[in-house]
């Protein structure tokens, strides 16, 4: 078995796809979070004025029914309906695609975990802030959200692993990823066992890695308080 992956891993050239793989799972997830990241923040600090300004509250409403749409629908069923109905009738790539879609997916589950962050700073910090003649912006940006964005980085390092995991299916709109690319090689050789149980450890790795630094800014968050 593992002479037959290797024949078909090296000599055929299946590394290659495996290499191209690995690079789009790495930037769907990567750039898929830092749009999460932007789009979760608006949508959090709308949520929060939402409680004291009335023209905030309605478009507080919008980002409920965006968080709603986005964490009560399957990852899959988002990536066709944009595919085949959304992106039916516009020239875009695969990639680019998939990039968007789980941008706006993370973007949900961002949304909920920055509106979290933020409520755990005490509320007497952000009326100190306006205390001292800060705007209510302007108290949220310097004041609340540097702390807010403290006490969020475990669970946005969760949500970047979930990201990442969840790449499995970018595969459905034509992006070639690690689970196409391994799956190509079982197809070609009709062995699946050795495919998939590398497909496990290349995920397992990249997995590994992610969590190492998720751990080290955590560390050096706690070291920078301490100071």
């Amino acid at each position: 078995m593992w002479q037959i992956f290797w024949k078909q891993f090296y000599t055929e050239g299946a590394y290659k796809n495996i290499l191209l793989g690995l690079r789009n799972t790495l930037v769907i997830a990567i750039c898929g979070l830092i749009i999460g990241i932007a789009i979760g923040t608006i949508v959090a600090c709308v949520q929060v004025a939402g409680r004291r300004n009335k023209v905030a509250k309605v478009f507080s409403v919008a980002g409920d029914v965006y968080t709603g749409i986005f964490r009560g629908t399957p990852i899959v069923v988002q990536l066709l309906v944009f595919h085949f109905i959304i992106f039916a009738s516009v020239d875009i790539d695969g990639l680019t695609e998939a990039i968007l879609v789980f941008g706006l997916n993370s973007g949900a589950y961002v949304a909920e975990i920055m509106r979290g962050g933020i409520l755990s700073v005490d509320a007497g910090q952000l009326e100190a802030g306006r205390t001292l003649g800060l705007s209510y912006p302007a108290a949220m940006l310097k004041i609340v959200f540097p702390q807010a964005v403290k006490n969020v980085i475990p669970t946005l390092g969760n949500e970047l692993i979930a990201l990442t995991k969840d790449t499995s299916v970018a595969g459905f709109v034509g992006t070639i990823d690690l689970t196409v690319a391994f799956r190509a090689i079982s197809s070609a050789t009709y062995e699946f066992i050795v495919p998939y149980i590398m497909l496990a450890v290349v995920y397992l790795a990249i997995i590994i890695i992610f969590t190492v630094i998720i751990r080290l800014a955590e560390r050096r968050l706690r070291r920078n308080e301490r100071k």
